[in-house]
């Protein structure tokens, strides 16, 4: 697939004012108070701190030509998300129990309309010099007729139907890499009002010198037509007026996507390359407009220096936004000892058209009592003793429609008629409320979880829709099925998911010696009707694994109705 690039470089930064809502104050005041009844209504503090954000620039680096991509070796780091260590201020005496999860309702059959294979690592080992990685970190992104598909590390565009029309290519030819350059974590969006494509990954250098986040743009409503690179450093080890942080040359881990109608929200955490260090996450605001016209430095703003319930704060998830809310909004996990918790926090984000204009928006946030969770168990899977990596706590995907804020992540939790905690889905809703230019609630409206006796559920991804429907993804894995791609859905009103339905049943265990997965699913609206494409990983027939049976994974794409 040939495009023609242009290659841009973001140079205006603006330090960040962040404003603090519900701070704790010390580290012995972060002890979580008993865990409340789902579906309770929090009543955050009111006290307000401030402090000032950190400046960032985009650096254009010189890119290497393809034929010097052809002569080095590919990269062979592992993919995936590295796993935020404890946080040692912030102990807690209170380890809440593992949830119980209630029965599901009905499975809900009528609900998926079409379902067809995803890209998958036999993609990646053809269009990357026949190397295979894991795990797939899948993006999903669709309008205008296509659906494009990103994972580690291939890519292709479908139609609506399934056909694929592009690919597969080497994830790193949609942001204008070398093949054998090391990229990861790939997530995309199509956004409507601005008839527009938009990407993000990580890159590290072969060097281990440089970390930094690379986006695509494409302005038409065609995604196999041209796109536009930026780069943005997150190194940290003082160049170009960067922070200077002990243990950089630092990169940025998992690039969360987030948008609404003013700007592009990329988040991530911070950690050396090389060393132990880790900084925690960060927030970058990049004006929307100025990626759309194609501009030579758009402006963004970057929020580091994040701490949430009085301990380092990881990356919270942007919103991606369906409509026009007052604030963008983020959510995160807490469980900073990794040992369970039932707090979450909420963000907002306000001015935000500070952003195009060179100066810096406001950021707040407050925490909230939410339902149990916890880091869920490893998974078995039918026909091998090996088990499949259920990750952390960590939030998921995050949305915002209708006055509604969304996400999910997986939990440890005891399924109805179970005698052993599984791997599960605790998933929420909120009305996050502003006064001024701050949040000031977050009222949980409806939370929950979602397990099944004898199986896990791994890393959901959750959309809904402005009258409350929604769907859910995640694979569907246990002693007796292998790892198949699944689905739930939740009507209006109501109180809990229905039980999964299976869309695309695994054919086989996962490859023994490699126990990676996830480390996301994705869901994003279909902007046709009220109804979601999702998209997860799962064990594919034999034509869409690696020649050789190593990390052998695939993806399916599912296309569901919501009400």
């Amino acid at each position: 697939m040939a495009h023609n690039r242009i290659r841009r470089l973001a140079v205006t930064a603006a330090a960040g004012a962040l404003v603090v809502a519900g701070a704790t104050a010390s580290a012995a005041s972060a002890e979580p108070s008993p865990a409340p009844a789902p579906n309770s209504v929090a009543s955050p503090m009111t006290t307000v701190i401030t402090q000032t954000g950190q400046p960032g620039r985009a650096v254009l680096v010189p890119r290497i030509s393809q034929a010097a991509a052809s002569v080095a070796s590919v990269s062979v780091r592992p993919r995936g998300a590295r796993r935020p260590p404890p946080a040692a201020a912030a102990q807690s005496a209170m380890t809440p129990a593992v949830p119980t999860a209630p029965p599901a309702t009905a499975t809900a059959a009528a609900a998926l309309l079409r379902t067809f294979n995803g890209t998958s690592s036999r993609d990646s080992q053809f269009t990357n010099y026949n190397a295979t990685f894991e795990p797939p970190d899948q993006g999903l992104c669709a309008g205008a007729g296509y659906v494009l598909e990103p994972v580690n590390s291939a890519y292709r565009i479908f139609t609506t139907s399934g056909k694929s029309i592009r690919g597969p290519f080497n994830v790193n030819d949609l942001f204008n890499e070398g093949g054998k350059e090391f990229t990861s974590d790939p997530r995309c969006w199509y956004d409507p009002s601005v008839h527009s494509w938009f990407a993000v990954i990580l890159f590290l250098n072969s060097a281990s010198t440089e970390g930094r986040i690379d986006i695509a743009v494409n302005p038409t409503p065609d995604p196999t037509g041209q796109w536009t690179e930026y780069q943005i450093d997150n190194t940290f080890d003082g160049r170009d007026g960067e922070p200077n942080l002990p243990g950089c040359p630092c990169f940025g881990d998992q690039p969360r996507l987030g948008i609404d109608q003013t700007n592009l929200y990329v988040t991530t955490d911070e950690y050396s390359i090389l060393g132990p260090q880790y900084y925690g996450g960060q927030i970058y605001a990049i004006s929307k407009a100025d990626l759309v016209r194609a501009v030579a430095s758009p402006h963004f703003v970057r929020f580091g220096n994040l701490t949430l319930g009085g301990a380092v704060a990881g990356a919270p998830q942007p919103a991606l936004s369906v409509g026009t809310p007052d604030a963008e909004f983020f959510l995160s996990q807490l469980d900073p000892n990794l040992t369970g918790d039932h707090r979450i926090g909420v963000w907002a984000m306000t001015e935000r058209d500070r952003v195009g204009k060179g100066t810096s928006p406001v950021l707040s946030k407050l925490v909230v009592d939410s339902e149990p969770y916890r880091v869920p168990p490893p998974a078995a899977q039918r026909g091998s003793t090996s088990t499949l990596d259920s990750g952390d706590d960590r939030m998921q995907q995050a949305s915002w429609t209708n006055g509604a804020l969304w996400g999910s992540l997986g939990t440890a939790l005891r399924p109805a008629g179970d005698s052993a905690d599984r791997a599960g889905v605790a998933w929420f809703e909120l009305r996050p409320a502003l006064a001024g230019d701050h949040i000031s609630a977050a009222p949980v409206d409806r939370q929950g979880y979602l397990g099944v006796r004898g199986e896990s559920l791994l890393y959901p991804a959750l959309q809904p829709d402005s009258a409350g429907n929604a769907a859910v993804v995640f694979t569907d894995v246990g002693a007796h099925r292998y790892a198949s791609a699944a689905f739930a859905v939740l009507k209006a009103g109501g109180a809990g998911f229905s039980g999964p339905q299976i869309a695309a049943a695994g054919q086989g265990p996962y490859d023994k010696t490699a126990t990676r997965w996830g480390d996301y699913s994705f869901a994003v609206p279909d902007w046709t009707s009220d109804a979601a494409w999702l998209a997860t990983e799962y064990v594919p027939a034999a034509s869409s694994q690696t020649t050789t049976g190593a990390r052998n994974w695939g993806t399916q794409v599912l296309r569901v109705r919501l009400g």
